[in-house]
């Protein structure tokens, strides 16, 4: 018991620090998005370089290297992740938050589109209904935003191709986390390294504090990642399930609380819609999960 209470803390934790994070990107303007980006990548290969030398394992991260098909994955994992990384920073910084909320509501309805569209894999009815209800959800939203809500759009698809990726490869977070940012770290780099040549680049013009913020990115990045690790090892996946829909909540209140976003009756009524389906969908996974350990136990005691 102590150890699923440690095990709730540390999803908690992981979640609420995502949730956070349209208080923190906000802060390392006037630097782009791009730029952002490159540093988050840097910074973030850096920490989790030292994480992997002091926690001894290198072994793994090299058996990783040395594998092919895990290699390639990973590789399309990172490409997916920078997609979503800087599609968020650049939502966030561009008044967005909501629609960048929208984007991890959605996504374990996205999750599921993919499992059937990319694994062949057969969905139940309320998982259609939910299906169903989302996709008017993106109509109305559309007309709400009198465009398609792009931005959402972008960071549950990639997300969902970044999540994907990771569960064909099957390495651990940390080891994953070691490749992805070393796939990127070189093309990061450069862009850095131009940036600064050139003298266009904000990092490192805006003060020593403001550096600090941004060698601070790949903390911020590491640092939920183990939470939700140990997290992931200490609590059932149902909890774990329920509690990814702090982050969204989280992004959601402060787009509409601290950042004064508008949320005119259209946009209250698609967000009111994807609520619906993630009901539906919660619901029918809890009622699934029921029923497959009520089988079990019935297979047991024969």
């Amino acid at each position: 018991m102590p150890d699923q209470r440690r095990g709730l803390a540390l999803g908690v934790a992981a979640y609420g620090i995502w949730g956070l994070f349209p208080l923190y990107w906000p802060l390392l303007e006037p630097a782009g998005a791009e730029e952002i980006l490159a540093h988050r990548v840097l910074w973030s290969a850096v920490t989790v370089g030292l994480l992997v030398l002091v926690l001894r394992r290198t072994g793994g991260v090299l058996a990783v290297v040395r594998d092919r098909r895990r290699l390639l994955l990973l590789t399309a994992a990172a490409i997916t992740i920078s997609v979503n990384w800087f599609t968020y920073i650049w939502g966030v910084n561009n008044g967005r938050v909501v629609e960048t909320s929208l984007g991890y509501f959605v996504n374990p309805l996205v999750t599921v589109l993919m499992g059937v569209l990319v694994l062949g894999e057969r969905l139940r009815r309320l998982q259609w209904v939910a299906l169903g209800v989302a996709s008017l959800a993106v109509v109305v939203l559309t007309l709400g935003y009198g465009r398609l809500p792009w931005v959402a759009l972008v960071l549950a698809f990639s997300f969902g191709a970044y999540g994907l990726a990771k569960k064909s490869a099957g390495v651990g977070a940390t080891e994953s986390l070691v490749v992805e940012t070393a796939v990127l770290a070189p093309f990061a780099a450069a862009y850095a390294g131009w940036l600064a040549l050139s003298g266009t680049g904000e990092v490192g013009a805006q003060g020593g504090g403001h550096l600090l913020l941004v060698v601070g990115t790949g903390v911020l990045t590491v640092v939920p990642l183990l939470c939700f690790g140990g997290a992931a090892n200490r609590i059932p996946l149902s909890t774990l399930g329920l509690l990814q829909y702090l982050a969204p909540v989280s992004q959601f209140a402060l787009g509409v609380l601290v950042f004064r976003e508008d949320m005119p009756p259209a946009r209250w009524a698609g967000f009111a819609l994807v609520w619906v389906a993630l009901v539906l969908f919660t619901v029918e996974a809890y009622l699934h999960r029921r029923r497959q350990l009520r089988l079990v136990a019935e297979a047991s005691a024969l």
